[in-house]
């Protein structure tokens, strides 16, 4: 036997991807690159790792015990390097923190300069819908979880950081001259809504029910990107968060339109499971949110403080 770590690495990633397209891309490799690798790793092998049957990936039995071995290996060759990194009386370690999809036009902003000030912390950040940033938080898979909704079914600590505001949005193409609409607008502008799971969602049909607003749902769409996507197109009107179309408003693609109630307030937190014992890296990183937050706030958010 004489595979490389960087082998192990490659195929642990197509197995996780089963796609080499995938597993390049995450890689940041050219696809040739991974299958000469994945190749020379096969080859040290009699018993096939993985079966390629009309294009489509399969791990075999033997291949699944192979990638679990390989994870613990790559999982002690990190340890090796973070005990390096603490002998020397640096901070080292994994910082895992999940978030929800709209939380990307902020998280970086908060982990940022930590990182940089860190070369032994390694970021794990996981970006993906509330139900599951929550599923992850509850498993104990993460240190932290950036969230603008609290749940209610599980005992959390929580820091606030910033405000979130969410407007009824739309392109160019109709002119809104009124200072204030009332209710009755949404009679008229059919709405693209995020899919169920979502914060954005969840804080949307909230409002909607409360004011008990004549809408229509014209569409469900699965990420924020989308939802800009089809509103700047014209397939219809949404409640979006300000955070996340503020390129959009400069360069005038969209519009806020003034309607009775908006913008919808909530705020978000960074939150982690009560009585949780933080590693010393997500113990330093909290200390640096609760000491920078404000800061940050001043420096790369005064924009949206300004609607």
């Amino acid at each position: 036997m004489n595979y490389t770590l960087n082998q192990l690495h490659i195929f642990l990633k197509v197995v996780k991807t089963l796609s080499i397209t995938r597993a390049s891309e995450e890689l940041h490799l050219t696809q040739p690159a991974v299958s000469i690798q994945l190749k020379n790793f096969q080859g040290q092998f009699d018993i096939p790792l993985i079966e390629v049957i009309n294009k489509k990936i399969y791990v075999t039995d033997f291949g699944k015990e192979i990638a679990q071995a390989a994870e613990r290996i790559l999982d002690e060759a990190t340890a090796i390097n973070y005990r390096m990194h603490a002998h020397k009386g640096q901070l080292s370690g994994k910082l895992k923190i999940s978030v929800v999809s709209t939380g990307k036009y902020i998280a970086p902003y908060f982990i940022a300069d930590f990182i940089k000030q860190h070369d032994g912390v390694e970021l794990l950040l996981d970006v993906t819908n509330k139900a599951q940033v929550i599923q992850s938080l509850e498993k104990n898979e993460v240190d932290y979880s950036l969230v603008s909704v609290l749940p209610d079914h599980i005992n959390i600590d929580k820091v606030q950081l910033m405000q979130n505001k969410l407007f009824v949005v739309g392109n160019q193409d109709a002119k809104f001259s009124k200072k204030e609409y009332d209710k009755k607008i949404f009679e008229s502008i059919p709405l693209i809504y995020r899919e169920q799971g979502s914060g954005t969602r969840h804080v949307m049909e909230k409002f909607i029910r409360k004011n008990n607003l004549p809408v229509t749902k014209k569409m469900e769409l699965t990420s924020n990107e989308a939802v800009k996507q089809a509103v700047i197109a014209g397939l219809g009107y949404s409640i979006m968060p300000l955070i996340g179309i503020k390129n959009e408003l400069m360069n005038h693609q969209l519009q806020l339109i003034p309607v009775k109630g908006f913008p919808i307030k909530s705020t978000w937190y960074l939150i982690w499971l009560k009585e949780k014992k933080h590693s010393p890296v997500a113990a330093a990183y909290l200390n640096y949110v609760r000491k920078e937050k404000q800061h940050i706030i001043q420096q790369k958010f005064e924009w949206f403080e300004r609607y």
